[in-house]
């Protein structure tokens, strides 16, 4: 199941939606269940789809075609803008709906840039995230100064897909990141009779200073050479004051009440795109080459790209009229030039079938999917482990063999029985010592021995069930396989905190096959939407998730537990976490925090060893 995210509203012609259109139209056709969520003018549409979400949802999924959910309304699309405008409260809460009730395997958010429907639909996706980009023109405040956020936003992206190359390499620019290619699709218009002259064609969604390029060549050409032009805009069709009379006589400016943008191009034998960078329009030199017109475009990066350098069409510098005029005047002078070029594009048909970009988008989504954790089949495992009795387990907590904490092993024992836990994983800060001594000295506890390594550049991880310490400082790939080398579990504490150290989002994608369990809640994490993220991400990629005190003093020993059957030993314990509940007692974070500090820092180191030894006995003492 899958839903397409726009940020404009449905109703409004534009490059994304035709492409939303399409690629949902054959994307359910390849038998996937296809929603497309789309701010809607239309109060009918809106009033409907809210009514469904909040009565049927399941609803929305229902029918073998694509179905338009219209959340809501944004103020007026304008032409030159890309982005659309802030987003209404209710529209946003509309978006959470529906993504939080319904099962949805993929959301593909295009142009997810903030505020607008796709930034809000990646924000509330509990299902695997695709980016979707479009426009190789730089998003001036997007990209600048709201960069850190955008950066943020994009970190939950789970693939990222770029219209053209010159897409990718701008946005990797800002955002840097591995963006694959899928060049859109262009529909193929009906061509009428052959024209009397040749048809030159502009489709003036460019910025204004290409019509005025265009306007120049055409002066500049021979005044005996036959030809006609064609100025199709989606505003209003009036040609410019200063227009010569020669050329009112042989330009046409004509608007979306005379023909459709598709219906101009299909009467082209010439398009011509003459932005000199300020607002490309690939999408239609794409649909120009679909209707089998011969391009002439301005030498610019997507353009280039789309006319494989020159060899799918002619290009000139941007501005130069004279190369233009020079270009079109050999163009309408020689028609064989012109059928033999004509020819060139019409072999660009199979690349330019929306099948293929469905197909590549399907290879995408599939690939994603099938990255999900596939729980272990395990039946009698599970059989036997429901004989056993429920137990208390704290997957986080150090002991004074960490450099941060000052809880002795005896102390930390003898609060762990105290406070009912039947289980503990004592995980110092790239030591194991501590968990080697705990595990030898515990009685009425099971101590699982771990240790919270620090990789070199990609955060922390911590390993489960090992037995030899790990050195810090390797990379996470090397982490990971020494934890697995001793049989261990690869658990990832916090990972989504930006006020620890961590492995980034796309650090984690990379070794998403060999983590075995994420820690979805940590109450040391002092902004609660980072623990709320790693559920999200433990979910989609159906990993089992674990949860622990981070305890650095006795005090916040157990403030989260899993209840859990029974283990022994490290299959049984996934097997055991798979059906476990997460359960809260919580404990204030700044008053925990605080004694850390006291326990840790304030004291001088005299004074710390004399309470180290009080606490010690009194430990030993309440556990004889």
């Amino acid at each position: 199941m899958i839903a397409q995210v726009t940020p404009f509203a449905w109703e409004v012609a534009n490059e994304v939606n035709e492409y939303v259109a399409r690629v949902s139209e054959r994307l359910s056709d390849r038998g996937h269940r296809v929603l497309i969520v789309a701010p809607s003018q239309s109060e009918e549409l809106v009033g409907s789809s809210r009514r469904l979400i909040r009565s049927d949802p399941s609803e929305l999924l229902s029918s073998p075609e694509p179905r338009v959910l219209g959340v809501g309304g944004v103020l007026p699309f304008a032409p030159n803008r890309r982005r659309a405008a802030s987003l209404p409260v209710d529209v946003a809460k509309t978006i959470e709906e529906v993504l939080t009730a319904l099962p949805l395997d993929v959301v593909d958010v295009h142009e997810p840039f903030a505020p607008s429907a796709s930034s809000v639909a990646l924000r509330h996706s509990r299902a695997l995230n695709v980016g979707s980009f479009h426009t190789p023109t730089e998003h001036v405040l997007a990209a600048q100064l709201a960069g850190p956020l955008t950066r943020l936003l994009f970190s939950r992206l789970d693939a990222r897909i770029a219209s053209y190359g010159a897409t990718r390499n701008l946005l990797q620019s800002f955002f840097p990141g591995d963006y694959r290619v899928i060049a859109p699709g262009a529909d193929t218009p009906q061509r009428g009779p052959a024209n009397a002259v040749a048809e030159i064609v502009m489709i003036a969604s460019e910025e204004r200073a290409a019509l005025r390029t265009l306007l120049r060549a055409l002066r500049l050409l021979p005044a005996d050479l036959e030809w006609h032009a064609t100025v199709w805009t989606p505003r209003i069709s009036t040609p410019p004051a200063t227009l010569s009379r020669a050329l009112r006589e042989r330009v046409t400016f004509i608007g979306a009440d005379d023909r459709s943008e598709s219906e101009a191009l299909a009467t082209a034998d010439i398009a011509v795109l003459a932005s000199d960078g300020d607002r490309t329009a690939p999408g239609t030199l794409v649909r120009a080459l679909g209707a089998d017109a011969v391009a002439v475009a301005s030498r610019l990066p997507v353009y280039e790209e789309i006319l494989a350098d020159g060899e799918l069409g002619s290009l000139f510098e941007p501005g130069e009229a004279q190369t233009l005029a020079s270009h079109l005047e050999r163009l309408v002078s020689d028609p064989a030039t012109l059928s033999h070029a004509s020819d060139a594009s019409r072999r660009l048909r199979e690349r330019l079938s929306w099948d293929r970009v469905a197909g590549d988008l399907e290879e995408v989504y599939l690939e994603l999917a099938a990255r999900r954790h596939v729980e272990p089949g395990d039946t009698a495992l599970r059989r036997r482990l429901r004989q056993r009795q429920l137990i208390d387990v704290d997957l986080h907590m150090h002991t004074d063999h960490s450099y941060d904490c000052a809880t002795p092993v005896e102390v930390l024992l003898a609060e762990a029985k105290t406070r009912g836990l039947g289980a503990i994983a004592v995980t110092d800060h790239n030591e194991i010592s501590g968990a080697l001594e705990a595990k030898a000295k515990a009685s009425g506890v099971k101590v699982i021995v771990g240790e919270e390594v620090k990789t070199a550049e990609q955060g922390e991880v911590i390993g489960l069930f090992i037995t030899d310490k790990i050195p810090r400082g390797m990379t996470l790939q090397a982490t990971i396989a020494e934890i697995r080398r001793q049989g261990g579990i690869v658990y990832v504490p916090h990972p989504f905190d930006r006020m620890h150290s961590v492995p980034d989002y796309e650090h984690l994608l990379a070794v998403i096959d060999d983590v075995d369990a994420i820690e979805v809640f940590n109450p040391r994490i002092a902004i609660s939407e980072f623990n709320e993220e790693a559920v999200r991400f433990a979910a989609k990629y159906r990993i089992p998730g674990g949860a622990g005190s981070d305890a650095h003093v006795p005090q916040g020993l157990g403030s989260v537990r899993i209840r859990m059957r029974d283990f022994d030993g490290p299959q049984e314990f996934m097997q055991s976490l798979r059906d476990a509940d997460i359960i809260r007692n919580p404990a204030s974070l700044l008053y925990v925090q605080a004694l850390k500090f006291l326990q840790t820092k304030a004291m001088p180191s005299g004074a710390r060893r004399a309470s180290r030894e009080r606490r010690v006995r009194r430990a030993i003492g309440r556990n004889s």
